[in-house]
C-alpha cells in the first residue's frame, strides 16, 4: 500500500492548479506568440519554485543537496521535454476548443504506465489498468465530439492536427514524469517532499535558461510582450510553480502513472474553467467523458488504498 497522506492531495492539487493555469495560459495565446505563452509559466514560475524550496528546507532545517552531473542532466532532459509538451498543448488550443485540446493530451496517463514500466520497472495492477483504461476511454468521449467510439471514429480523430499535438504533449508529459522522479531520487534526500522542491526549482531555472535563450535568438520581440502582459503572465507563473511543485511531490511518492491518473480530475476542473471562465458551451457527450474519467480516478484511488 502507497501511503496516500502527501500524494494523493498533491496529485488532486495538480490537477486543479494546472487547468486553472492553462485557462488563463489559453488567453494569453491571443497575446503573445506559442514561445511567449510556454515561456511565461517558467519566467515567471522559476522565482515561487526556488522560493517554495527554500522556505521548505528553511522550516525543516535542512541543508541543500549535492547537485550531481547525473541529477542535473535528468532534470534538463525532463524540464525540456515539459517545454516542448507545453507548446504542442497551446499548438492544440488552435485547431479546437479548450476543452477538446487538453482532452488529447490526457492519453499520457497510459503513455507514462508504458515509459515508467519500461525506465523504471513500475508496474500497475489490473486494477491501476483498469483505471487508466476508463480515464483514456472518458478521453476519447471528449475527443470524438459526441461521435459513436467505432474504429473508423477513432482513427479519424486520432489523425487531426490537433490530436497529433495533443497525443505528443501527452507523450512529452509522460516522460517528464519519469524522468523527473529519476532526477529526484538522485538527491538521495530522506525527505521526499525537499527532494521534489529542490528538483522543481532546479528544473524551472533550467527551463528559464533554455527556453527563454530559444526566445531570445529568434523571437526577440516576444520578450517585450511577456514583460508587457505581466499581470497575466505572472499568474501563470505562479500556478504553474504550485502544480508542478505538487505533480513533483506526487512523483517523488508513489508510481508516475497513478499519480498522472488521479491527476486526470483536471479534466473536471477544465470543463468548469471552459464553460465559466472562456464561456465554452457544454455538452452532452463531455459530461459522459468527464464521469468516465472520474471513474478511473476512483479505481486509482481504491487501487492505492488497498
Amino acid at each position: 500500500m502507497i501511503p496516500p497522506l502527501i500524494w494523493l492531495p498533491a496529485a488532486l492539487s495538480a490537477g486543479g492548479f494546472q487547468a486553472w493555469r492553462t485557462a488563463i495560459q489559453q488567453r494569453l495565446r491571443g497575446e503573445l506568440t506559442v514561445s511567449g505563452a510556454g515561456l511565461v509559466r517558467y519566467v515567471y514560475g522559476a522565482p515561487v519554485g526556488a522560493a517554495l524550496a527554500v522556505a521548505w528546507l528553511a522550516l525543516t532545517g535542512q541543508g541543500a543537496p549535492v547537485l550531481s552531473p547525473g541529477f542535473l542532466l535528468l532534470a534538463a532532459a525532463g524540464g525540456l521535454a515539459q517545454v516542448l509538451g507545453t507548446n504542442l498543448l497551446i499548438m492544440a488550443f488552435g485547431y479546437r476548443n479548450f476543452v477538446v485540446g487538453t482532452a488529447f493530451s490526457k492519453t499520457e496517463a497510459v503513455q507514462a504506465a508504458v515509459f515508467a514500466w519500461l525506465a523504471l520497472g513500475e508496474r500497475l495492477s489490473p486494477l491501476g489498468w483498469a483505471a487508466v483504461g476508463f480515464s483514456v476511454a472518458g478521453v476519447l468521449a471528449l475527443a470524438l465530439g459526441g461521435r459513436r467510439m467505432t474504429a473508423g471514429e477513432v482513427l479519424g480523430a486520432l489523425g487531426q492536427p490537433a490530436a497529433l499535438c495533443g497525443i505528443g504533449a501527452g507523450a512529452l508529459f509522460a516522460l517528464t514524469g519519469v524522468l523527473v522522479k529519476g532526477a529526484t531520487a538522485r538527491l538521495h534526500m530522506a525527505d521526499p517532499v525537499a527532494a521534489a522542491l529542490v528538483t522543481l526549482a532546479v528544473v524551472m531555472i533550467l527551463q528559464s535558461l533554455m527556453h527563454g535563450g530559444y526566445v531570445l535568438a529568434r523571437e526577440r520581440r516576444t520578450l517585450g510582450d511577456i514583460a508587457r502582459t505581466w499581470r497575466t503572465s505572472s499568474q501563470v507563473g505562479l500556478l504553474a510553480a504550485l502544480g508542478s511543485a505538487c505533480w513533483f511531490t506526487g512523483f517523488a511518492m508513489a508510481p508516475v502513472a497513478l499519480v498522472r491518473v488521479v491527476g486526470q480530475v483536471e479534466v473536471v476542473f477544465t470543463l468548469g474553467f471552459s464553460r465559466f471562465y472562456l464561456k465554452e458551451k457544454t455538452r452532452p457527450h463531455e459530461v459522459a467523458g468527464l464521469c468516465l474519467v472520474v471513474v478511473g480516478v476512483v479505481l486509482a484511488l481504491v487501487g492505492a488504498a488497498r
